[in-house]
């Protein structure tokens, strides 16, 4: 409710506040500041979705800030946003990996492919599973992730078992 009360004032005077919880110490208040952000949709705003946000120790708040980078990102960016985004390929459970994939989906497939491929070809079992799971979600947006990250892992352990 928050979120729809604020997103109804002019961004003008919404913005400066917002952009001061971004980094505020409390985790609920970066993460609530940055959804906010993407709903009122100022583009302005992508320059304080730092690095540390994307990275952010704190699930949700690292959640909200890929979901706010996505919308706000300039599309000459949109490549560097996914490489960022990427390099967290096999971070936390289901939910967390899921939120991951839906931000990139939303970058778009010309963005997304590049970065796919190289994960997909990562040493890292979790990251290629993560990857596949990502790019069957791209190929068919209304599979299942969940069956889509299990069938990969079972594809990489019959490969990686020894002939």
């Amino acid at each position: 409710m928050l979120t729809w009360a604020l997103t109804r004032y002019p961004p003008e005077t919404t913005l400066p506040r917002l952009i001061a919880e971004v980094s505020s110490g409390s985790a609920q208040a970066r993460s609530q500041a940055l959804h906010t952000l993407s709903k009122i949709r100022e583009h302005s705003a992508f320059s304080v979705i730092t690095r540390s946000l994307l990275y952010d120790a704190d699930d949700e708040v690292a959640r909200s800030a890929w979901r706010a980078a996505v919308v706000l990102v300039p599309n000459e960016q949109r490549s560097e946003l996914a490489e960022e985004l990427a390099a967290q390929f096999g971070r936390g459970g289901r939910e967390v990996q899921l939120s991951l994939s839906r931000a990139l989906l939303a970058l778009g497939p010309e963005v997304l492919e590049p970065v796919l491929r190289r994960a997909i070809a990562s040493d890292s079992p979790r990251v290629r599973a993560h990857a596949i799971a990502t790019e069957r979600l791209l190929r068919d947006p209304n599979a299942a992730f969940e069956l889509a990250t299990h069938e990969a892992k079972r594809q990489f352990a019959l490969k990686d078992r020894p002939a």
